[in-house]
Order: structure tokens, then C-alpha cells, then sequence
């Protein structure tokens, strides 16, 4: 459909379906005034055109902090917070993603090489997915795209790695007939974020943005990773998935990041070995006053992290088929634990004074304590949000108490949408 009749098969109800699929039935209203203003930006930018809709959602890491770029296993959920596209195919070799309130990002796709001047920026993540589909013998073509995203920067909800996974659904739409599999779009973004984009980061995110649900991956064969579908309703359960925005944000802290997976892999250099996921507990255990020696102690302590949250993500996984929620939650504070001890990616030591995620927190168990919820870190950390599974009941209380501190509209009340990246 061109974008004007589009826009009237929205106000028709012909996507109600879809919508009431990605974000219930409550927020049908909000989605069709979403689409269509995104429909008329792109109109506005591109002309009237033959146009398809596209939605990829954002994640959350549920367990297994910082594991997945060393082989680790991790549990994450995708979400209805996301990134939507309008795009028509262009006819030359061009392709230009406007994102709102942004300027256009135009990259010719015949010419795609890593260039650290455009590290950190959008035009890399392009050019690096169309790169990926290349190297895997796909096809790739021009085409425009608008794009609005209400997965907000910088909260661990990972609004890049659904970013990445648009461009690639969209070239798999487009021009590979819709026949990639999610997972792979999500292998070819984490590989434009690592080489083009200049990011050093694992492939949870973008497996949790495009593949949807509820999902446990096993990362230890990180070309071939094992994903398997755990049956967990959250509502159903009593519970809402609550994110609280501390105010923090995620620029400048590449190196923070960055160090965690170098020091992992530092130590499993020691042992011949490229990842930690390949290392025992007893080896590590046995070889720590040579480690300290050679790497420093928060290497050895980040080492012992991992090894301890594979361990407790094998344990949720099993809590979660037993039904037993009040193992599941004790994990969640146990990862929690050993990322504010071990992990130490609470707060960044450039900026010691800021310490939103330690103050969230402790308000959280100051408003929790006594209750049957979990809390912990969510995301790379450093800056950003915390999770807490709170009871349904105490939500709205929960929510009125923690925005006081960090501002309203800061505590988002998520459900886990079913589907991952898709043209709609």
C-alpha cells in the first residue's frame, strides 16, 4: 500500500490484531496515532511511496549480567518498548534511515569498509549490517526508511541492538523474501557493532530484540548459539517487570564496558583459552595468585562472576520449569549481589559521585523488603536502570514511591511481547 492508504487502513482497524499482538489491547489507541505520524514523517521526508511497516522490540537481560561475550548462558525477554520503520525500496544502491529527530543518515552500500571516524555513529551500524549480509552470501539493496523508537537510550533496554536488527529485517524483507532467520540478523548486527561500529559487545542483545519472548541462550558455540523458549507468564504469575531510569546515560562509557569482556578474556588467556566459557571453577579457583599477579585482583573478581551466574542461570531455568518462583527470584538477587561485589559495574570510577543505580537500589529494598520481588542491575550497568519483579499489587505504590527520587515517568511498567523482529 502507498503511505495514504496505509494510513486509512489503520484508521480502518485492519492492523488492530497486530497491534493488540505486539502491545495489548490497552494501548491499541496510542500505536494507531503512532504509526500513523511516523507514516506522514516519512511522506513529508520521501514523497508518497509504496511502503511496508516494521517493528522490532527492545530486551530486557532477566539473568546472566555480562556473561554472553565470554560463551556464558543468559535468560532475556523481549518487550513492548520498540523501534518502528516506514521504508520503500529505492532503486539505486543507497540506502537513508531518518530516525525522529535526527538528520538522515545516508550510506551507499557499495562501498562498505570499517571506518573508525564513523565508530559510535548510526551511518556504522547500517553499513555494518549490509556488510554482514554480504559476507553471508545475502542479498542487500537500497532502500528509505523513518524510524521512531520509544526504547529509551541509555537504559539497558537496548535501544542499538534494536536499531541494528531493523536494518537487517528490513534488507530481509526487502530483498531476501523475509527467508532469514532472526537469530542470524541478530549474529550480523552484533558483528556491525563490534567491527563498524567500534562497540565490543556480546550477542544477547540483539538475540533477545529479534528472535522475542521469553528466551535462554546458551552462548557456548557463539556462531551456532542454543536458544530454548522457557514457558513463563509474568502476569499471570502476580508480577510486573518494572525498569527504573535513573538518569544516568550510557555515552562515554565505552571503556567501562569494553574492560569487562577484556579482563574475562585476559584470564582465560592465562589458561590457553580464548573465553571464560571454556573454564572451570576448580582451574580458576587454583590459579588465582598467578591471575592477581598478572592481571590485577577486579579480573579475578569479574571471573568469578561469570562462572557464578552461569551456574544461577542453569538454576533459574529449572526454578522457572518447576514453577518454583521463589528460586527464580533468589537467583535474581544473588546476580544482583555479585555484580555490585564482583562484576562492579554499579557505578563508573570516572564519575564516583554519580551513583544513581546504588541509590535505586537501596530505595528498592527499602520499599520491597518483606514482600516476595527481586531486584538487581539491569543491563551493561555502570549508568542506566534496575529492574524489579514487583508484586501487581504493589506496583503503583512502588512506582509513586521510586519516581519522588528519579522523576515521573521514570519506573516503566513493561509487558514481554511474543514476537521478535517482523514486518508487519
Amino acid at each position: 500500500m502507498n503511505t495514504k492508504e496505509l494510513i486509512q487502513a489503520i484508521k480502518n482497524n485492519k492492523f488492530n490484531d497486530t497491534f493488540v499482538a505486539l502491545y495489548t489491547a490497552a494501548k491499541v489507541d496510542l500505536q494507531k496515532e503512532r504509526y500513523i505520524e511516523a507514516i506522514k514523517e516519512f511522506e513529508a521526508l520521501y514523497g508518497e511511496k509504496e511502503v511496508s511497516l516494521f517493528s522490532v522490540p527492545g530486551r530486557s537481560e532477566i539473568s546472566g549480567n555480562h556473561t554472553d561475550h565470554n560463551h556464558g548462558r543468559v535468560i532475556a525477554a523481549s518487550i513492548d518498548l520498540d523501534i518502528i520503520a516506514v521504508a520503500a525500496k529505492r532503486s539505486d544502491s543507497t540506502v537513508s534511515v531518518t530516525s525522529k529527530g535526527f538528520e538522515p543518515d545516508n550510506v551507499n552500500i557499495e562501498a562498505l569498509v570499517p571506518n573508525e571516524s564513523d565508530y559510535g555513529r548510526s551511518c556504522a551500524l547500517i553499513a555494518g549490517v549490509a556488510h554482514g549480509f554480504l559476507e553471508n552470501g545475502f542479498n542487500i539493496g537500497g532502500y528509505e526508511a523513518y524510524t521512531t523508537s520509544n526504547v529509551f537510550k541509555g537504559s539497558g533496554l537496548s535501544s542499538s541492538a534494536a536499531f541494528e536488527v531493523m536494518i537487517g529485517n528490513i534488507f530481509n524483507h526487502f530483498y531476501n523474501e523475509g527467508k532469514i532467520e532472526n537469530s542470524k540478523i541478530a549474529i550480523i548486527s552484533q558483528y556491525a557493532e563490534n567491527v563498524f561500529f567500534g562497540k565490543p559487545c556480546g550477542l544477547m542483545d540483539q538475540m533477545a530484540c529479534a528472535v522475542g519472548g521469553f528466551i535462554n541462550i546458551d552462548f557456548a558455540d557463539k556462531s551456532n548459539p542454543v536458544i530454548k523458549a522457557p514457558e513463563f507468564d509474568l502476569t499471570s504469575r502476580g508480577y510486573s517487570l518494572c525498569i527504573v531510569n535513573t538518569g544516568g546515560n550510557h555515552t562515554d562509557l565505552t571503556d567501562d564496558y569494553a574492560a569487562v569482556p577484556a579482563e574475562m578474556k585476559a584470564v582465560a588467556s592465562y589458561f590457553g583459552r580464548e573465553v571464560l566459557g571454556d573454564i572451570t571453577e576448580e582451574e580458576l579457583v587454583c590459579a588465582i595468585p598467578q591471575l592477581r599477579e598478572k592481571f590485577g585482583d577486579r579480573a579475578v573478581l569479574r571471573a568469578l562472576h561469570f562462572i557464578d551466574e552461569n551456574k544461577r542461570v542453569d538454576a533459574q531455568v529449572a526454578c522457572l520449569a518447576e514453577n518454583d518462583l521463589e528460586g527464580f527470584f533468589a537467583g535474581v538477587m544473588a546476580s544482583g549481589n555479585s555484580s555490585f561485589k564482583l562484576l562492579q559495574n554499579i557505578f563508573t570510577t570516572k564519575n564516583p559521585a554519580e551513583q544513581g543505580l546504588t541509590l535505586a537500589l537501596d530505595l528498592t529494598e527499602r520499599a520491597l523488603k518483606g514482600k516476595a520481588a527481586a531486584w538487581r542491575v539491569h543491563g551493561g550497568g555502570f549508568a542506566g536502570t534496575i529492574q524489579a519483579f514487583v508484586p501487581c499489587g504493589d506496583v503503583e505504590a512502588y512506582k509513586s514511591y521510586i519516581e519522588k527520587v528519579f522523576g515521573e515517568g521514570n519506573c516503566h511498567i513493561l509487558n514481554v511481547r511474543t514476537k521478535g523482529a517482523i514486518k508487519l
